[in-house]
């Protein structure tokens, strides 16, 4: 007895320290978002700003409002939160005994003689006592799988947001688009009118209207592509909406207002604010757990047991009306031939958590590498807007100058025409680099991991 009761001691002492709480791993986060901007170093963050204060149309809004309301990947999402509380649940009442009714009767007869009746009415209760941290590191592992879970509605929420922005965003760029080529689909219409006058007076050649009726052409065949392209992004906006094709109300592209400083912070608050960073933890998190819980294998189980009920079998008779009866047992498993399976069981769970530690590593370089496109796609969209501005300035002058050339030397029409084909152009790419600052400020805000409101969690399990 007393070698029994040292060899439950000393197994007791050396399972003691399977239970390693998860700390997490150091990270390299210097010059994790490049060394073209300097970052400042501040705890206010453009991932601090809610959706609603960085996007103020008021349009923009409802949609937003309504795609959280009615997107099926974000209610997918949620019910997936679900069926992992459900299973941290499960995790916490295996700490509980188990009570059960198993109520027995039996009928027997001996060689036709009076039929004996047995009964027992028990209350069977089973009791397994974590002393190796088997139940401890499951709860755990399940704790992780719904933070994670809660991370990845996080993950879609965030994506959601910036996708129906993108969409409305492009589709006032493209009414811009629209707006300047109708305008200018309806001066070439009249310089198609002025040139056949001007030929019919001799003033120009078939050769040259020709040319003129040609642009004018190409310039209605592109407001049929882009109103193709204003209705082909309205399905999809509203296919996001969880809604049939319709008509989206919208504002002006040059309506749009932002914050002026959009600071990104430290790259160490990636950790905190980006829900794929955070899953990719998690997933490292329960890794850890997962190894611990194999480990935890190797060494004996302790169950207790007990049974409470009626019986009216007394071994070789019956008692009528029953009696009480008690029993309670305990039992201590150790493995011995599986102990192979359980060592493999322990390598697996081991490269697991070594490729779940390598994916986090991972995960952290791509939200810093996000970072940086973001800002290199803002920062040139912003100065490229400058020199754009600058290049409509000249066009517009030149037209002005051939005209009042025409006027008054041998400069011909056609001269005048490129002018006002240039600014065209230029008037163009100036809206769409407009939408491109516009982009950039929506993946910044994406790639910190904006619109964060989920409560935060215990992160010490």
């Amino acid at each position: 007895m007393k070698k029994i009761f040292l060899f439950t001691a000393v197994t007791f002492l050396t399972g003691c320290g399977l239970y390693k709480p998860y700390h997490r791993p150091d990270v390299e986060t210097e010059g994790l978002f490049g060394d073209t901007y300097q970052i400042a170093d501040t705890t206010s963050t453009i991932a601090d700003i809610s959706w609603q204060n960085i996007f103020t149309d008021p349009h923009l809004q409802g949609l937003i409002n309504q795609g959280l309301e009615n997107n099926t990947d974000l209610q997918t999402a949620y019910l997936r939160v679900q069926q992992a509380e459900a299973g941290l649940m499960s995790s916490r009442l295996a700490f509980l005994p188990s009570l059960h009714l198993a109520p027995e009767g039996s009928l027997a007869s001996f060689d036709r003689a009076a039929t004996t009746k047995t009964y027992t009415l028990p209350v069977v209760a089973s009791w397994e006592i974590d002393i190796f941290g088997r139940l401890q590191n499951a709860k755990k592992r399940s704790k992780a799988a719904l933070l994670q879970s809660r991370e990845y509605t996080q993950a879609v929420r965030t994506q959601l947001i910036a996708a129906i922005a993108n969409h409305y965003y492009l589709l006032l760029m493209l009414d811009a688009q629209y707006e300047i080529t109708a305008q200018t689909a309806e001066t070439w219409r009249e310089s198609v009118e002025t040139m056949r006058a001007m030929k019919e007076a001799g003033m120009a050649t078939e050769a040259g209207v020709a040319q003129i009726e040609g642009t004018y052409y190409s310039i209605q065949a592109s407001l049929l592509d882009l109103g193709q392209q204003i209705n082909e992004t309205q399905n999809s906006l509203s296919l996001i909406l969880a809604e049939t094709p319709h008509t989206i109300a919208r504002g002006k592209l040059k309506e749009q207002d932002f914050p002026v400083e959009l600071t990104t912070g430290v790259p160490v608050q990636l950790l905190a604010n980006r829900p794929d960073v955070k899953s990719a933890e998690l997933s490292l998190m329960q890794a850890h757990y997962a190894t611990n819980e194999a480990r935890s294998y190797l060494y004996p189980s302790l169950s207790l047991s007990g049974l409470a009920g009626w019986t009216n079998s007394a071994g070789a008779y019956i008692i009528n009306p029953g009696k009480l009866l008690l029993s309670a047992a305990g039992s201590l498993t150790q493995p011995l031939f599986n102990k192979g399976i359980n060592l493999a069981q322990i390598k697996i769970a081991e490269a697991q958590r070594q490729e779940a530690m390598l994916n986090f590593q991972q995960t952290i370089l791509n939200a810093g590498s996000e970072v940086n496109d973001a800002l290199t796609q803002y920062q040139i969209a912003r100065n490229k807007r400058e020199i754009r501005n600058q290049q409509i300035e000249a066009m517009e002058r030149a037209v002005e100058s051939t005209e009042l050339l025409m006027a008054h030397t041998s400069t011909t029409y056609l001269e005048i025409l490129t002018a006002r084909q240039s600014l065209l152009s230029a008037q163009i790419n100036q809206v769409a680099d407009k939408f491109s600052e516009i982009q950039g400020i929506i993946s910044l805000y994406h790639a910190r991991g904006g619109g964060r409101e989920l409560p935060e969690e215990e992160q010490s399990l």
